[in-house]
């Protein structure tokens, strides 16, 4: 950038609240055009607000915002879009039952009417041109979610973006799905397009990103500085801050990117490896399921004590595990066992009482109802785990709620409170301290860190570790492998609905990935 060319985004003290809470407090930053520019925090810290601010959804109280040198009006989308701004949100908005087209349409351009043959040309063209392999006539509920992600940010270029901001975009992403984000990232950087990551693992940033900013309690504490010169330690220091737990070595090495290319990870010393299973699924195959393909002759266990990976590209019948093993997929042929009880014809209340505990793969939409007090969703479990009526005491549950959710540190106003108020960290934490009890026996735990900051993430993994030295079994499914290689002490691979390859450390990355694609299997 010259001297004389002005920042594409110059923020100054700018001030967001909401109620009595202060979501931005005077920050102050700009950001050179033609560059990755990566702004990181834990949950809560301030960033998807601030994102929201650049792009005119919210109105801050106090400051002000310059696109290329522009005062921008507050809160205006039409001026920030006008100006070269577009967001990419974390949770996805393309209409599921539109084809590509449709929803480049609906989010791109002009009143001029065409037919269903000429949209779809029109829109192959600029899909092609951004080097995303997606066929304009298809239906976005049937593309996989890398090809979902490639269709928003295409739909967002539609108006000749200069600032193209991304928040959280590699959270649904697998390894593979991230490196081709990037790819993609590069290409943008080189046709003259400024993008700003919100991002939560250093690893990636350092990877990608030029300059880093650090927001901690909606202050701005570093930045923009050059990635060049920053040290994954200090940057992990300055987003937990002084006063959180520090993280130990492990945890440090695995979520700064600084772990070994080996992984050698073992589970709990002690573990009796001839003791009954926890978790016995013996060829075991599904009726055909809507979240993914049936499941074909899976078998799989998981002793007390023991964290079991389960690695995939998405898509690939994990959803439709999780489900079987749940209750809510008919299992067709074959067993399954929970701690030596058979439980293939038991409903989920049943398996439930018998010590079966689920944090969702989605969960702010499958783990909680965020219209819901913190202490309805609290109590769900006593619902599905004794009489419907017999246990509803609210003013105990509230008190119960209120004792377990100080316990596991969520950081809340009270428990009538509404979920969708809390942070992604805080949310999980609520699932956790109501998954994750003394009866637990095994816990299923799809996606567990998927959004989060390292803080919660590592708060997440020592949560599973204490439950594992309780003996539980775990079963863990996670798009990220240096996650799923760092704490499992075991590893399947699933492709189409079958298990693909079994792997125990330490572990060889190139053979995992390979069983993930198909090329080749454990033997």
């Amino acid at each position: 950038m010259s001297e004389t060319t002005p920042p594409v985004l110059d923020c100054h003290d700018v001030t967001v609240r909401f109620g009595d809470v202060v979501a931005l407090s005077d920050v102050s930053i700009s950001f050179a055009s033609g560059a990755i520019h990566a702004v990181v925090g834990q949950n809560g810290a301030g960033k998807t607000t601030f994102a929201r601010v650049i792009a005119g959804l919210i109105d801050p109280n106090e400051g002000s915002v310059r696109i290329s040198g522009r005062d921008m009006p507050k809160g205006s989308v039409n001026d920030a879009r006008r100006a070269g701004v577009e967001l990419v949100h974390q949770s996805f908005a393309l209409p599921p039952s539109f084809t590509v087209a449709e929803a480049m349409q609906f989010g791109g351009a002009g009143g001029k009417l065409y037919t269903r043959n000429q949209l779809e040309r029109r829109w192959q063209a600029h899909l092609d041109a951004l080097n995303i392999n997606v066929k304009a006539g298809q239906r976005i509920r049937d593309l996989p979610v890398e090809s979902q992600q490639s269709v928003e940010i295409a739909r967002a270029l539609v108006t000749d973006a200069k600032l193209l901001i991304l928040d959280e975009p590699t959270a649904v992403l697998s390894p593979e799905g991230t490196e081709k984000l990037f790819e993609r990232i590069r290409h943008l950087k080189s046709a003259g397009v400024t993008i700003i990551l919100i991002l939560h693992k250093i690893r990636e940033v350092l990877a990608i990103a030029d300059t880093v900013s650090v927001l901690r309690g909606g202050k701005l504490v570093e930045g923009p500085v050059a990635c060049s010169g920053v040290d994954a330690d200090k940057l992990s220091e300055l987003i937990i801050g002084p006063s959180a737990r520090p993280l130990d070595e492990d945890d440090r090495a695995a979520l700064t990117g600084s772990a070994s290319s080996l992984h050698t990870h073992v589970g709990v010393s002690g573990n009796d490896v001839g003791a009954p299973p926890i978790l016995d699924m013996k060829s075991v195959s599904s009726a055909p399921d809507g979240d993914g393909p049936p499941l074909g002759d899976v078998s799989l266990a998981i002793r007390p004590g023991e964290i079991v990976g389960v690695a995939g590209v998405e898509g690939n019948g994990q959803r439709t595990l999780v489900r079987a093993l749940s209750a809510l997929t008919e299992v067709q042929s074959g067993t399954i066992a929970l701690d030596g009880k058979q439980v293939t014809t038991m409903p989920l209340q049943g398996r439930r009482i018998a010590g079966l505990r689920v944090i969702p793969f989605e969960r702010n939409v499958e783990g909680l109802s965020l219209t819901s007090s913190l202490w309805e969703n609290w109590s769900a479990r006593k619902l599905l785990q004794g009489s419907l009526l017999s246990w509803i005491r609210p003013s105990a549950l509230r008190s119960e709620c209120k004792s377990a959710l100080d316990t596991w540190d969520v950081r809340y106003a009270t428990v009538v409170q509404r979920a969708g108020s809390l942070s992604g960290g805080n949310a999980q934490k609520v699932i956790l301290s109501r998954e994750m009890d003394e009866d637990a026996r095994l816990i299923i735990a799809a996606q567990p860190t998927r959004g989060l900051d390292i803080g919660a993430t590592a708060f997440v993994w020592d949560a599973l570790d204490k439950a594992r030295r309780r003996n539980c079994g775990i079963l863990l499914i996670s798009s990220d492998l240096d996650e799923i290689m760092d704490i499992c002490d075991r590893v399947v691979v699933m492709l189409s609905g079958r298990i693909a390859g079994t792997f125990e450390p330490p572990y060889d990355i190139a053979r995992i990935g390979a069983a993930m694609t198909g090329v080749a299997h454990d033997r």
